[in-house]
């Protein structure tokens, strides 16, 4: 079946984020805010079959030039949400401060050391991790050697240690677990509140014509339309269904929020590295 993509043309679409940055740029007048022009970032997200926009907006006396990545609250985007400067970045500093750390550790207890690693480089590992969800296991391998070389600091074991038994002794869930613990906790706070109205809207319970088993079975409804494309299996309301209904009935059904994590912690654990 042939296909046809009807798209926007140049200069409406020029037109549109101009209106957007004078909005933006109104509202912040009105709140004694200043907008940079000088950092503002022009970044296009298409799909594999839209085309490739290399734009330049002009606002007031500034030239906006469209970029490849773009920074959002620590994070790097790129055009096609592959996240691979964000994962090259952030493996560089966690590599930086782990070395400075290892400069250290014949002065510093284990204790201190994984107080240390945890604060410093652990934290960065888990901040925002739930955008990786759905990424290629070799995407997210650079982290996952990141949080090896953390434990085997943390112990002072050499390079090619076994790390499974030191991250069980550490109670860490692998970087892949713990993406997964964070968008699950999503599909909650959607299905059970609280979570903001356009998350909420992501994630609906199944409901069944009448009285039956799986009325208390807790599923998610999975998306009812097809989604195409390489990142439609990355979608939250593709994901989050899929991943909770795979979950065990006891933490499906668990009463509070501190249940939940409690019980899905433990059974990422168990999946990830008891089985």
């Amino acid at each position: 079946m042939r296909r046809i993509y009807h798209f926007l043309p140049v200069w409406l679409v020029c037109n549109c984020i101009s209106a957007c940055l004078t909005d933006i740029s109104s509202w912040m007048t009105a709140h004694h805010l200043k907008h940079n022009l000088s950092k503002t970032e022009l970044l296009f997200i298409t799909s594999t079959t839209g085309p490739h926009c290399d734009l330049a907006i002009s606002f007031g006396n500034s030239l906006i030039a469209s970029t490849e990545d773009a920074r959002s609250l620590g994070v790097i985007l790129d055009g096609q949400l592959s996240f691979s400067a964000h994962i090259a970045n952030l493996t560089r500093s966690c590599r930086f401060l782990l070395y400075n750390i290892r400069r250290i550790r014949p002065f510093l207890s284990q204790e201190a050391t994984q107080l240390l690693v945890q604060s410093l480089v652990i934290s960065r590992l888990y901040y925002c991790n739930s955008l990786l969800a759905g990424l290629p296991l070799r995407a997210i391998r650079p982290l996952q050697l990141v949080q090896n070389a953390a434990a085997r600091l943390i112990f002072n074991l050499p390079k090619f240690t076994h790390v499974t038994a030191l991250l069980r002794s550490l109670h860490w869930l692998p970087v892949v677990a713990c993406i997964r613990f964070k968008t699950l906790m999503l599909a909650y706070k959607a299905k059970n509140g609280p979570a903001p109205p356009y998350l909420m809207a992501m994630v609906k319970s199944r409901a069944v014509p009448r009285a039956l088993r799986a009325t208390s079975t807790a599923r998610l409804e999975p998306p009812l339309l097809r989604t195409h494309g390489r990142q439609a299996s990355r979608l939250l309301s593709v994901l989050a269904p899929r991943w909770w209904n795979e979950l065990p009935l006891s933490v499906r059904t668990a009463e509070s929020l501190a249940v939940i994590k409690r019980r899905l912690k433990t059974h990422l654990f168990i999946m990830h590295l008891i089985e």
